[in-house]
């Protein structure tokens, strides 16, 4: 187990160390589409954006971000948070919301994943959390997603990011995350099934804000 761990450590500080090598070259930033351009009007809901604190944007960094509710009119809603950063080289980095969430004051109940179909007809696997503050629940879906690739996984999301900016000088990716408030007449499935749903109508237009 040890020699494992000595052997990762190793792989790991090497592959930064090429990593860092490639920073003096200019990074390559496709073209993209402002966030603040994402379809307000999606299916039943109607969306309203949410200020982000100076606090939390200190914490993000530079980027590229929105936080919007969408509503629909027989009162139920999500809300769509999307963090989208140009690169990573320099420490700004995607922030998990395994890390954010408890912060808050909300501490995860349920950990899991599940499989929704992408545009090209191919399940992809993203994270699902419950989480709970006092009596109030809310159901969290998100994912890390860049250059054509969504993974769950913040790890391989990491890896996957200094592979890119070796191979390809780019370490642009984003968090895209979805949340779904249960209403009184309904429980954590018909939640999940709306904040589903939504992320099926969402995936085919990020390709636009999150550049392959």
């Amino acid at each position: 187990m040890m020699s494992s761990k000595i052997l990762t450590v190793g792989a790991l500080l090497l592959f930064t160390a090429i990593f860092l090598h490639t920073r003096g070259r200019p990074e390559i930033n496709p073209p993209r589409e402002a966030l603040a351009s994402f379809p307000r009007e999606l299916g039943p809901w109607s969306g309203t954006d949410s200020s982000i604190s100076k606090e939390v944007l200190a914490i993000l960094g530079p980027g590229d971000f929105l936080n919007r509710t969408y509503a629909a009119a027989d009162g139920s809603s999500v809300e769509l948070f999307i963090a989208y950063f140009g690169s990573q080289r320099t420490g700004d980095t995607i922030h998990s919301p395994k890390n954010c969430l408890p912060g808050s004051g909300w501490i995860p109940i349920e950990v899991g994943r599940i499989a929704i179909p992408s545009p090209d007809h191919r399940s992809v696997e993203i994270n699902r959390y419950v989480v709970a503050k006092g009596e109030s629940r809310l159901l969290v879906l998100y994912w890390y997603q860049a250059h054509n690739r969504i993974t769950a996984s913040e790890y391989w999301a990491k890896w996957y990011m200094v592979s890119d900016a070796i191979k390809e000088n780019r370490s642009d990716g984003a968090l895209v995350r979805i949340t779904a408030v249960p209403l009184d007449r309904e429980g954590l499935k018909s939640a999940e099934r709306r904040a589903v749903e939504f992320a099926k109508q969402i995936l085919p237009l990020l390709d636009a804000y999150i550049p392959h």
